[in-house]
């Protein structure tokens, strides 16, 4: 089966066409066959496609809205001159995976879109305003440009993290607003964080019930995730992606307070309150140079700038307080794993978090972790670590191929 995935933002889309079947899950033989991104939707575009390990190609095109940037999609897919190994036309794309970002309570797993399945991710748009009105535009976009025949599936970020028990998603405010307003801890990366576990059982050799592990996604979003014997029992996001870990343009915890002191001091609206929180604070706004970890490695090495350490020195301990956390709730851990932009390509950050945490027996090699990068997937702690330190490049993209199949064909979700 040829599955393409879709991944739609406020103003981006980003997809891959992957060959897979139930063999190729069971073999783990999936193939990509092309990718390709599309930004700033709305304006004059900026998109990159890319064939097999070809070079990418690169280029700008007036795309007013999600359907005219798939539809420039599907014209560069068709093009003979592309040739996409299998794809000679859309009957060569059997089924199309959305990643959907929220699914309350009512979505715990990937299933097949129909009316009802549409009218439910309306009823979640209220929980995620600034994500799921775009998946519901690349649904409706696939829905017109492949036709209403074609299988389509929704794969939730928040599903993974359903096994989460009342004691981690229920906030310390009046039961009866979570009965009401369904106002909990919801997650997010469950995908990413649902692939680095199942990449963990198989490099350990673990059966998903043997599964006890922290991962952390640390990327311009980022989360961390505890999970015992398989399934996902706390994670740093909230309600919204707004809680947890300093990320690059979200603060991360905050006392609430904050919200009513800036709208008094300042003379904002709540909206403008929250745009600063999400958009304008994290790295960027500590630093207030930038939001990619990179450049603020840069400016700390090369110009010793103060808030430039600060920002990266609050980051770092903000993930290590996490991971402590984790460690308390689970009585233990067997493995913490990395993914990530961050997570998986600056060895730097990663000593950074797990320094000094002795006590805890967990030890990084420095030879092994100055080697993990540009996709790598090693062990990166030392040999007398109590603790094994892996880093897994993350592939959400499988994840929803798979999911997409499994629905598809009615098969079951081991992962």
């Amino acid at each position: 089966m040829n599955v393409f995935v879709l991944n739609c933002g406020s103003s981006s889309l980003k997809f891959q066409i992957i060959e897979t079947d139930a063999d190729r899950i069971a073999t783990d033989s999936d193939k990509q066959l092309a990718k390709g991104l599309i930004e700033r939707i709305g304006s004059e575009a900026i998109v990159t496609f890319q064939v097999d390990d070809r070079p990418s190609l690169k280029h700008a095109a007036p795309l007013r809205d999600h359907k005219a940037a798939l539809a420039h999609v599907i014209e560069w897919v068709l093009n003979p001159e592309t040739k996409i190994p299998g794809i000679a036309g859309l009957d060569d794309i059997h089924a199309i995976g959305h990643r959907v970002v929220h699914g309350a309570e009512r979505f715990t797993g990937s299933l097949l879109i129909d009316k009802d399945v549409l009218n439910g991710l309306q009823e979640c748009v209220d929980l995620a305003p600034l994500h799921n009105p775009a998946n519901l535009k690349g649904i409706y976009a696939a829905t017109d440009l492949f036709g209403p025949k074609m299988p389509q599936v929704a794969v939730f970020d928040t599903a993974f993290h359903s096994t989460m028990p009342e004691t981690a998603y229920l906030y310390g405010i009046p039961y009866q607003l979570y009965r009401r307003f369904k106002i909990r801890k919801y997650g997010f990366h469950g995908t990413s964080h649902r692939f680095i576990a199942f990449r963990y059982r198989k490099l350990a050799n673990k059966t998903r019930e043997e599964t006890n592990i922290i991962t952390v996604h640390l990327g311009n979003g980022c989360s961390a995730c505890a999970i015992k014997e398989g399934r996902s029992v706390d994670t740093s996001m909230g309600m919204t992606p707004l809680e947890g870990l300093m990320m690059g343009t979200r603060s991360g915890d905050v006392d609430p307070t904050v919200i009513e002191f800036l709208m008094h001091k300042e003379g904002t609206s709540v909206e403008e309150v929250f745009s600063t929180l999400n958009k304008r604070s994290g790295l960027l706004g500590v630093s207030g140079l930038t939001n990619d970890m990179r450049d603020l490695q840069s400016e700390a090495e090369e110009h010793q700038d103060r808030r430039a350490i600060l920002a990266i020195d609050m980051f770092c301990y903000r993930v290590k307080k996490y991971i402590g956390s984790y460690i308390a709730a689970m009585n233990g851990t067997d493995a913490i794993c990395f993914a990530g932009g961050i997570g998986e390509n600056s060895p730097q950050i990663r000593q950074d978090i797990l320094s000094d945490l002795d006590w805890l027996g967990i030890s990084v090699d420095g030879k092994r972790n100055a080697e993990a990068i540009r996709g790598k997937e090693m062990l990166i702690s030392s040999d007398k670590s109590r603790v094994p330190v892996y880093v897994i490049p993350t592939n959400e993209e499988l994840i929803l191929a798979r999911d997409t199949v499994r629905a598809v064909k009615s098969l079951p979700f081991p992962c």
